[in-house]
């Protein structure tokens, strides 16, 4: 119920408002059944965004730490994406991934819509990603269409460490179903699962124009994040006067 509220009266008004996305290739999301919609994440109104412009409500994994912050605030925050209907994911390792594509495949098997972003992590550069292998063993084991998604404008509306949106043009367009059932029972194949990814990314990219880089964020962040941490202990400190 809380979803609704928030989609036709509270958030989603308030949000074609301010930014008039353009909508584009809203026909390819399915009217029914279940289905992926696999997007790039460029910012923390993707994640408001895009179901304010679906007809139908769609499920997101969203990263645990929203739904454990501490405080007042940690607690409207984990109230707000509980109400919204977002599933919380660990991702701090195999078995949380595991445990993430349980659940993923507990909402198709409702016959509903998820949300996934394969990169795993926002961008933190606006670039696209390579994309983990759990969107496309979702897709193999629940036999279900990915459609591609392609945010833009959503990383200069809020890049990273931006709280309040700026007001900036932003697009949201699909692309057509990807079928993978020609690969159906191989969900336990590495190969496979590697290349119904890349499909995935590629169609994404294909419709965002990002550039693209083959290598996981995550690990561009951590190696970037011990860059700055090695440059930091390197330079001299100023002598006390």
């Amino acid at each position: 119920m809380f979803y609704y509220l928030l989609k036709y009266v509270l958030l989603g008004p308030l949000l074609r408002l301010v930014f008039r996305p353009r909508i584009e290739g809203l026909g390819h999301v399915p009217s029914s059944g279940a289905a992926i919609v696999a997007g790039n994440h460029l910012s923390f109104s993707d994640h408001f965004l895009m179901p304010a412009v679906l007809k139908r409500r769609i499920t997101f994994l969203a990263k645990a730490e929203y739904f454990t912050g501490p405080g007042i605030k940690g607690r409207l925050t984990a109230f707000f994406f509980h109400s919204a209907g977002q599933i919380p994911v660990d991702r701090s390792g195999k078995d949380a991934g595991q445990a993430a594509i349980r659940k993923g495949l507990g909402v198709l098997g409702k016959g509903e819509l998820l949300g996934i972003y394969p990169e795993g992590t926002r961008s933190h550069d606006g670039r696209l990603y390579k994309g983990k292998v759990g969107v496309a063993v979702m897709a193999l084991k629940a036999g279900v269409p990915v459609v591609p998604c392609a945010m833009i404008g959503t990383f200069e509306a809020q890049p990273p460490g931006r709280k309040i949106p700026r007001i900036h043009p932003v697009t949201i367009r699909f692309g057509e179903p990807l079928d993978f059932s020609r690969y159906a029972g191989m969900e336990n194949e590495k190969a496979i699962l590697r290349a119904v990814t890349d499909e995935i990314m590629y169609a994404i990219l294909s419709l965002s124009e990002q550039e693209y880089v083959d290598r996981y964020a995550a690990d561009v962040k951590a190696a970037e994040a011990e860059r700055k941490a090695e440059e930091k202990r390197r330079t001299p400190r100023m002598p006390l006067r």
